[in-house]
């Protein structure tokens, strides 16, 4: 457990905290208001006295508070999504006991209590349930005031390495007993301990193998980029539970780098939530559709003073931890792929913002980015990702967990001397068009940027295994005045969301209109786009065109049918795919970065980006979201150039640059 407190402020909040216990017992036996919120406070005083993940789960669901159709059906829409609200965010407290947060569960505790005395005293002075905006403005106060602890908390816990809770389990428990997963109060489900076990069951240099790929992608990112390590004092680990025996190694090889890890739990409060996209240390998902449901509970709270005061907070933070950010090396993450395929339901009971607070989403995520920038910059910090699988792939999860660990160590020298004839051929034309076939409407025009000259500069990178784990695709920042067309796919998932039949327009670099057809309706469907991936914004740019090259990792995705499973990160290595957002050089446009020929990338920028040099209410997006069309649903890559001349790249979804046969021996299987 965490040592947060000074022993004078552990005794004032140890006061409070007994004042609202002691409420919270006393409603078990009390029907001062009538039954249907009366069962809702009954129930969450019996959560606060015994936390547990049963009400979320997908069984009782249906009946559950934490249901906002369930809880608008028992109170009505505005009430009742406000005290879902509620159920939500007490479900923090199971993690907050476990690692000793004391403000925390707190404050949960006070807010529940302060929500049921309205009611109890409107009921006995007005015969009445409270006004809407009496319970509204209590929940938003208590999201807006607490911002400066809890906002401030979470900016905190990426900095300061002092924060050990995860980090002393991960190193000290006896991992070969799983129930160690307990003390981390995240959800424990059966998958996460068939992880645990199956790493068990490997020799200690199968691990250390893991977690050296994984680390030195990290150190080769520094390198590679032309940054200093050596100047670097922390570094975060985010991951899913279940890989404590490779983190534990990693944390030692991170260490030898002179650097301590931060590890961190997944955003819990409103204030800090983002979507259902998390970051941090995380275990399984109780009931994704819960977490759907709830992805845009900040309607409550999001205007312009709420905008205001979390930037303030973040920038005081950041003046307080200037030190430990400048030596914030970055994040360092490990993901998983192979959960059951999750197909969300739409609630119109469910928060949803409006086209305003969507506005301010956007402006929030803006400035935020730009805030934290300033603090730790993008030009002297790095990254990793690696990703493995989980046993809800299925009965062949060993096999594909050890193909997994292959795909992450393959020969980056071969790939990068294949892919750097493909970019050979690319630069040789002015545009890039990508043809999909069959079902797949895929008609894209690529404008590349200028190359003055082919001798120094280059406009593809030639992007082997450091940062981006496996190896396997060249990439670059489109010109957008030029780029038009469609981009199709049947079916992608991004963000542990399914989108079948995704389809965007774009005109001249940017998207001009989109669909799927998860829905029935056209509306629900773009909705569901300008959430999941769009992030609140009208249109997004064409950041970055790919051309994947990890034939290997597509013909394993084929051989055990597990396509639709894959991480982005695999995923976009498995065929051409097209970023929307930033472009992958957001906020280092100006570092000078080379190829390994030594030539060096120039398509950093694009029209948009290039704003920022006379445009000081210029903002990055904060968002870039890969959509990748499989080897099957593709028909020709082409460079052309000014003159009409056509060069193929790929032809009937086969590579046919020379120099390129390799990668297609593992298509040969299909």
């Amino acid at each position: 457990m965490l040592d947060l407190y000074s022993p004078e402020e552990k005794e004032l909040i140890l006061e409070r905290r007994e004042l609202s216990i002691s409420r919270i017992r006393e409603i078990e036996n009390e029907n001062a208001i009538p039954a249907s919120y009366m069962d809702f406070f009954r129930k969450g005083a019996r959560f606060i006295l015994e936390p547990s993940y049963d009400a979320a789960l997908p069984e009782r669901y249906e009946s559950s508070w934490l249901n906002p159709v369930y809880a608008v059906g028992q109170c009505g829409k505005e009430m009742g999504r406000m005290l879902s609200f509620l159920a939500y965010e007490l479900l923090g407290i199971i993690a907050f006991k476990k690692e000793g947060r004391l403000l925390d569960e707190t404050i949960l505790e006070e807010v529940f209590v302060e929500v049921y005395s309205a009611f109890t005293v409107s009921y006995a002075e007005e015969k009445a349930e409270p006004s809407i905006e009496e319970i509204h403005g209590i929940l938003y106060s208590f999201v807006s005031d607490y911002a400066d602890y809890t906002v401030a908390f979470r900016t905190r816990e990426m900095l300061d390495t002092s924060l050990n809770f995860a980090k002393d389990i991960i190193m000290n428990a006896d991992l070969s007993d799983i129930s160690y997963l307990d003390e981390f109060g995240e959800y424990i489900d059966e998958d996460t301990k068939k992880v645990a076990s199956f790493l068990n069951s490997l020799d200690d240099a199968d691990i250390k193998a893991m977690a050296d790929t994984y680390t030195e992608g990290f150190r080769i990112g520094f390198i590679n980029t032309g940054k200093d390590l050596s100047k670097k004092k922390s570094v975060s680990i985010h991951y899913v539970l279940g890989f404590e025996r490779v983190v534990r190694e990693a944390v030692k090889n991170f260490r030898a780098l002179g650097l301590e890890p931060t590890i961190y739990r997944r955003q819990l409060h409103a204030a800090s939530r983002n979507g259902m996209r998390r970051s941090g240390f995380q275990g399984a998902w109780v009931n994704k559709q819960m977490d759907f449901d709830h992805r845009e509970d900040n309607a409550l709270f999001l205007d312009k003073a709420f905008v205001t005061r979390k930037l303030e907070v973040m920038k005081n933070t950041f003046e307080e931890y200037k030190k430990e950010a400048r030596e914030y090396a970055g994040p360092a993450v490990m993901e998983v792929f192979g959960e059951e395929p999750f197909e969300p339901e739409t609630h119109e009971e469910a928060y949803s913002l409006s086209d305003e607070q969507h506005k301010l989403a956007v402006e929030l995520a803006a400035k935020s980015g730009t805030l934290t920038s300033q603090y730790i910059r993008g030009d002297e910090r790095s990254f990793t990702i690696i990703s493995y699988p989980v046993p809800a792939i299925g009965k062949d999860f060993e096999a594909i967990f050890r193909e997994t660990v292959k795909l992450n160590t393959l020969d980056y020298e071969k790939y990068k001397t294949m892919q750097q004839h493909i970019i050979d051929v690319l630069e040789m034309g002015d545009h890039v068009e990508i043809k999909g076939k069959g079902a797949n409407k895929t008609d894209m025009t690529v404008r590349l940027h200028d190359l003055p000259d082919k001798k120094t500069q280059t406009v593809f990178e030639n992007c082997v295994a450091d940062v981006n784990i496996p190896v396997g695709e060249v990439f670059t920042s489109p010109k957008l005045s030029g780029t038009n067309g469609r981009l199709f796919v049947s079916e992608v998932y991004l963000f542990g969301l399914r989108y079948e039949n995704l389809e965007f327009t774009f005109k001249d670099g940017f998207v001009t209109d989109y669909n799927c057809t998860n829905f029935e309706s056209e509306e629900k469907n773009k909705k569901y786009i300008e959430s999941g991936i769009l992030h609140h914004h009208k249109t997004l740019t064409l950041g970055e065109f790919a051309i994947g090259t990890n034939t290997t990792a597509y013909a394993m995705a084929k051989r055990y049918d597990i396509f639709s499973r894959l991480e982005i990160l695999i995923a976009e290595k498995t065929g051409p795919h097209f970023a929307l957002g930033d472009t992958c050089y957001s906020r280092e446009e100006d570092v000078t970065v080379h190829n390994p020929d030594g030539r060096e990338i120039i398509a950093k920028d694009n029209e948009h980006t290039l704003k920022r040099k006379s445009d000081t209410n210029f903002t990055y997006y904060e968002c870039h979201t890969d959509v990748t069309i499989p080897y099957d649903e593709l028909d020709t890559i082409t460079a052309v150039d000014s003159d009409g001349n056509r060069y193929p790249i790929i032809a009937g979804g086969r590579f046919v640059v020379e120099g390129t046969e390799e990668l297609n021996k593992p298509l040969d299987e299909f």
